[in-house]
């Protein structure tokens, strides 16, 4: 493991790396082997509190630097990400379990192509602007608490850190307590970049302890979580209580509709492969594949097909923890219950070692079905069938969730189609990700967006001089 095993035992606060208040620690285990590799302090109050006033003490002076000086700094921090790709990604395979080419391209890629969009705005973004007789200033928010999830580790850190940096924030990270090591990577290259002392802080530590302390602090101006709809909907209300603003990135059950017109052996694999990424840990997966009754049987065949290709141990990871695995697992067991037709996978163990569930897919799923309401959060596809276009709108929106979505046809068609949906984010015959175009959801998935203009603007709050 070399380099993996090192792990701080300390916060990132003030600039620096500092013993944490009390003696607790959280071990990280490598969900492959089900090894304990490292251990992390478990932050309390106290550290939060030390944390919070070191951002608190750093933002006059971060809030009043030029926004191309700003820019400057995240770019610095971009490269410091990009120099480190192959211990990040080697440490995302460790906590997380992601196999290597996904570790890379996804876990360490992506995350320095979202740090040089957020430079780029920082310096291009309009933060004074006239209105007839206004003269109307973007200004930051304040002090940021970024609670973050861990099936995308760096990436939803930098998509919370990079805009409010750009924006003239500083931010207080509790990273998911799966995936601290990562995070740590990320505040040894924040040092590397040359941020002032106090802009980022991170505290390790457990949701309950850590996170709560946290989020309820008087300090913080802004609370941005990504995490289940349950614990962000417990966040959104203590934040209201406490008139906080307040950004929520939660669950997912994401449509992905192939019309009569698609090619549908192109939509099967490219739905099944969006699914199996990441192995099925994906808050806006395509979970529900939608498909007409006379193509039924066609699909099923050809995700079946497609789904075999995903081997446990090679192009699939395991899931993160034996608690997440558990909890799939019993979703497949609730769909055989309820009377789906399991055509491929299964509950069953599929290696010896490691969190694994085996690829899954269901068929003869129908929308009232809990495997077609309820985030499973692994590697299980449903399939249900369609008589016309106005039932597939209805089992598309009949979900509590709207956060991504495909539909597969004829152009316009398909974004009539996509119009239709009461989601955030569509992609038309496998539109490609946009780091610049706002991500989020409708209903319960969420409040607020991330990526591009539109993220950096949950960041900023106005003021308007009258003229």
């Amino acid at each position: 493991m070399g380099k993996l095993m090192k792990a701080h035992d300390a916060m990132y606060i003030g600039g620096e790396w500092r013993p944490a208040a009390g003696s607790g620690t959280i071990p990280v285990t490598d969900p492959a082997t089900e090894q304990v590799i490292a251990h992390v302090p478990a932050g309390t109050a106290e550290d939060v509190d030390a944390a919070v006033r070191a951002a608190r003490a750093a933002l006059p002076g971060w809030s009043a630097t030029p926004p191309a000086e700003r820019a400057a700094r995240i770019a610095a921090l971009r490269d410091a990400l990009a120099a480190r790709a192959e211990e990040i990604a080697a440490t995302v395979t460790a906590e997380l379990g992601a196999p290597a080419k996904i570790a890379a391209a996804v876990h360490a890629g992506l995350p320095v192509a979202v740090a040089g969009t957020y430079a780029e705005l920082a310096a291009t973004h309009p933060f004074v602007e006239k209105v007839g007789n206004s003269t109307v200033y973007a200004e930051p928010v304040g002090v940021v608490a970024a609670v973050t999830p861990w099936n995308y580790p760096l990436h939803q850190i930098v998509a919370k850190v990079a805009p409010a940096l750009a924006a003239g924030c500083v931010t207080v990270l509790k990273p998911a307590e799966d995936t601290p090591l990562t995070a740590q990577l990320f505040a040894e290259a924040v040092h590397e970049a040359g941020l002032p002392a106090g802009v980022f802080n991170l505290v390790t530590g457990l949701g309950t302890v850590a996170g709560q302390a946290l989020v309820e602090h008087p300090g913080v101006d802004l609370v941005s979580f990504t995490g289940s709809t349950a614990v962000g909907a417990r966040i959104g209300a203590l934040a209201g209580a406490a008139v906080k603003r307040v950004a929520l990135e939660l669950g997912g059950k994401s449509a992905n509709v192939v019309l009569p017109s698609a090619d549908l052996a192109k939509a099967v694999a490219v739905g099944v492969a969006n699914v199996m990424s990441n192995s099925g840990q994906t808050c806006s997966a395509w979970t529900r594949m939608l498909v007409p009754a006379d193509r039924y049987e066609e699909a099923v065949a050809l995700a079946a097909e497609a789904a075999a290709k995903y081997t446990p141990g090679e192009r699939l990871g395991p899931l993160v923890s034996a608690r997440q695995r558990d909890r799939v697992r019993g979703y497949i067991e609730k769909g055989i219950e309820e009377g789906a037709r399991l055509v491929t996978g299964g509950a069953e163990a599929p290696l010896e070692t490691g969190y694994y569930v085996a690829p899954t897919v269901f068929a003869d799923v129908t929308p009232g079905m809990t495997i077609a309401q309820e985030e499973i959060f692994g590697p299980v596809l449903s399939i249900l069938r369609y008589e016309d276009e106005d039932e597939a709108l209805a089992i598309a929106n009949g979900t509590e969730y709207g956060l991504g979505g495909a539909v597969w046809g004829e152009e316009t068609e398909a974004v009539a189609f996509a119009r239709r949906m009461e989601t955030g984010q569509v992609d038309i015959n496998g539109g490609r990700f946009n780091p610049l175009a706002p991500f989020g959801g409708w209903k319960r998935s969420g409040v607020g967006r991330e990526l591009g203009a539109h993220g950096l603007a949950e960041y900023l709050q106005t003021r308007s001089l009258q003229f």
